[in-house]
């Protein structure tokens, strides 16, 4: 439904006279899993910012069904559903885990008991409920980026964009990112946006992928598709990944 599609139309973004994307579009329809990679500097995190209303874009449109949000502030696109998290997980140190997640849910919940059982759904699918009473600033890295996406799903959103939820992870860590990748828009029914560096992770888990570069988009396509992308081999993948 058109209504359920998150339009990114025409970006591009300027700092004085350095152009940081230039004229980008692409969509995010409801239930996909859309990866978004290029190189360092390409311009995906200046794009994340532009969709949650962190940067006004020079030019284009930032479109929920047929609602313009390109000014609208970062508050009012969380509440109609557009969250993310961030490279940095920046989860409120002094809270247990419990009550990060419930912070977050509280703001798509008018009723505190609602977002407590929210928060507590939450807990149980990501497998956090062993750490719920431990204070943030306690955990190992890999559990505290669990959580970062936890805290996002428990503001009930439409669209979830992870900014390299990978990072940092070990081989075993990676598996259970990409099981648990896979299986939000099933459980939560929310479109997710990936981007990411770890290219295992985003072909096991992206029903297309947009490649950018020097703020240009050159490739939209699906996984096997961008695998054999002479241009985008030669931007950014590179012979080894083959």
């Amino acid at each position: 439904m058109s209504g359920d599609r998150l339009e990114i139309d025409d970006i591009s973004v300027q700092f004085e006279g350095i152009v940081a994307l230039d004229h980008v579009s692409f969509a995010l329809e409801p239930g996909q899993i859309c990866g978004l990679i290029g190189p360092n500097g390409a311009g995906k995190t200046t794009l994340v910012n532009v969709i949650t209303g962190f940067q006004r874009p020079t030019t284009g449109r930032i479109r929920l069904g047929s609602r313009d949000l390109t000014a609208a502030r970062p508050e009012l696109r969380s509440h109609l559903g557009i969250a993310r998290t961030f490279q940095a997980v920046r989860l409120f140190r002094g809270f247990t885990v419990r009550e990060n997640l419930t912070a977050y849910a509280l703001g798509a919940e008018k009723k505190s008991a609602a977002a407590k059982d929210r928060a507590e759904a939450v807990l149980d699918w990501t497998r956090l409920s062993a750490v719920a009473d431990r204070r943030a600033d306690t955990l190992p890295y890999g559990v505290e980026r669990r959580v970062g996406i936890a805290r996002a799903l428990a503001g009930d959103p439409r669209f979830l964009l992870l900014d390299e939820p990978a990072a940092g992870l070990n081989e075993e860590e990676c598996d259970d990112l990409i099981h648990l990748i896979q299986e939000i828009p099933k459980h939560f029914g929310c479109a997710v946006l990936l981007i990411e560096h770890n290219m295992r992770v985003v072909m096991n888990v992206c029903d297309r992928i947009c490649v950018i570069d020097f703020g240009k988009k050159i490739a939209e396509a699906a996984p096997h598709v961008i695998m054999k992308d002479p241009v985008v081999r030669n931007a950014y993948l590179g012979e080894e990944a083959l």
